[in-house]
């Protein structure tokens, strides 16, 4: 059984992978929560503000507020005995503002960075769509490339299933490592 405890942080931009990855690594656990940041982003019935390029303050303040929740969410399943498997897209100097969020140690943050046209080829064939006008596929990938900290395990998942994936993270666990 791997041993992973606290809270572990899967995020990569959006179609990369990260929501049946971190279900399938909280799945290979003993006691593991998976804790879905956007599910904070929907709880907001009415007021919502999307974040998209050049958002408002308020649209930041609503991101900013989702990422305490999941943080604190994971806090709370880990203080159960629980790991808190979080998934969330946490890209930019955001990263390491998260990791401060988080009050568990460890914690382990996986960025999962496929190449920009398996995202592409990923997102063509889900059902639902992160990409758009607002953003493309080109625009997140370099956020994550350029301006996010290289804080844990970075993981080129573009060749990888997800349970070559999930075992990857187990092996390489330590160098998941943040704090």
């Amino acid at each position: 059984m791997p041993v992973l405890d606290g809270v572990v942080l899967v995020t990569g931009v959006m179609a990369a992978g990260k929501s049946t990855v971190a279900q399938a690594l909280a799945e290979t656990l003993p006691r593991a929560a998976h804790v879905r940041g956007d599910v904070f982003r929907r709880m907001i019935v009415s007021g919502r503000e999307e974040y998209v390029p050049g958002a408002g303050d308020e649209a930041e303040a609503q991101l900013r507020l989702r990422y305490c929740l999941s943080a604190a969410t994971a806090d709370a399943y880990a203080e159960a005995g629980f790991t808190a498997v979080v998934q969330d897209v946490v890209l930019g100097e955001d990263l390491r503002t998260y990791a401060g969020l988080v009050r568990t140690r460890p914690l382990y943050v996986v960025v999962l960075a496929p190449r920009p046209e398996a995202v592409a080829a990923r997102e063509a064939e889900r059902s639902k769509t992160g990409y758009g006008a607002a953003w493309t596929v080109g625009m997140l990938d370099e956020a994550l490339r350029t301006r996010t900290p290289r804080i844990g395990l970075w993981l080129d998942t573009s060749e990888l299933t997800v349970e070559q994936t999930v075992e990857a993270i187990v092996a390489e666990r330590e160098r998941a490592r943040a704090v």
